[in-house]
């Protein structure tokens, strides 16, 4: 028996899927199954995962695929993973052992953007400061990079299929209830910003916050509060005037962060220039005094 399981959701990931399984077959860390939940695909995703020797189960909404996933699942760990993440080929060492060595049954880790915007990088900060603060009180976390023992899991009946939002932090709250959700400090994974990239990063932050606030005065989200790609809810009509306004401020923030990133840039090989300039200068004058140097002596000499 394997000692993790790994289950992923996935739903037309041809592009992203062979990225996260070719992370997974570079691991240290050898002892897991791959299990892909497939919620349908049109692409080449089934012939991807089978490529990297998954095993295929019907999957849906993600929720219904990780349980799908869980129900085959012969690990004593389940690890959860979405297709648009990417390990460090020594994540799954290290996160065992840690979960080994804390005694843990429930955990979840730091997560970085696959971007080298400074916006994007706070944001991924505060929503990682956000689960460590909130992991004794409030504690959630995201399905990408949900770990928990499958005897917990399985006590707790799994997700609620019946959640249309936020079911990974439903999972996690109740199980909490048996045993308190960790942060794992040893390792990290980096997630693919499509997500924010297509939704927009700030219509995105007000729709989690939107659900946040559901979930503490209301409950879990069983309706359609906010469109989720997943499903394909909405279209692109249904932007808002606010959503516009959101995505422009967003538009200008990149555009700023760009043409720092350019100023920055040409200063910097501007200064690297002028570095070559003064030590040509300094090495010239050195190569003066020397011949002065040179000529004084032989004018001292009898």
């Amino acid at each position: 028996m394997p000692k993790i399981s790994i289950v992923i959701p996935a739903l037309n990931e041809e592009k992203f899927l062979p990225v996260l399984l070719e992370s997974i077959r570079n691991q240290s860390f050898t002892d897991f199954e791959i299990i892909v939940a497939d919620a349908g695909s049109k692409d080449k995703t089934i012939e991807v995962a089978k490529n990297y020797g998954a095993q295929i189960v019907p999957g849906g909404m993600p929720g219904v695929g990780r349980n799908k996933g869980a129900a085959v699942a012969k690990g004593e760990f389940l690890f959860f993973f979405d297709s648009d993440v990417c390990l460090p080929p020594d994540f799954l060492e290290k996160a065992y052992g840690e979960i080994q060595e804390r005694f843990l049954d429930l955990a979840t880790c730091e997560f970085t953007p696959q971007s080298d915007l400074q916006l994007d990088k706070v944001m991924f900060r505060i929503a990682n400061l956000h689960v460590k603060l909130n992991q004794n009180f409030n504690p959630r976390a995201a399905g990408f990079c949900i770990f928990i023992t499958k005897r917990l899991f399985d006590r707790i009946g799994g997700f609620d299929e019946s959640i249309k939002l936020a079911e990974d932090h439903d999972l996690v709250e109740r199980a909490s209830k048996h045993r308190p959700l960790r942060f794992l400090n040893s390792t990290t994974l980096s997630v693919s910003i499509r997500r924010l990239e297509k939704e927009g990063r700030f219509a995105l932050v007000e729709k989690y916050l939107q659900v946040e606030l559901h979930l503490l005065t209301k409950g879990s989200v069983k309706e359609d509060i906010v469109d989720y790609e997943f499903g394909n809810f909405g279209s692109e009509e249904d932007k808002t005037k606010s959503k516009k306004i959101l995505d422009e401020v967003e538009a200008k923030l990149i555009q700023l962060e760009n043409q720092y990133n350019k100023t920055a840039e040409t200063l910097k090989s501007g200064l690297n220039e002028w570095k070559e300039i003064q030590d040509r200068f300094k090495k010239g004058w050195e190569e003066v005094g020397n011949s002065f140097e040179r000529l004084f002596l032989v004018k001292k000499k009898p």
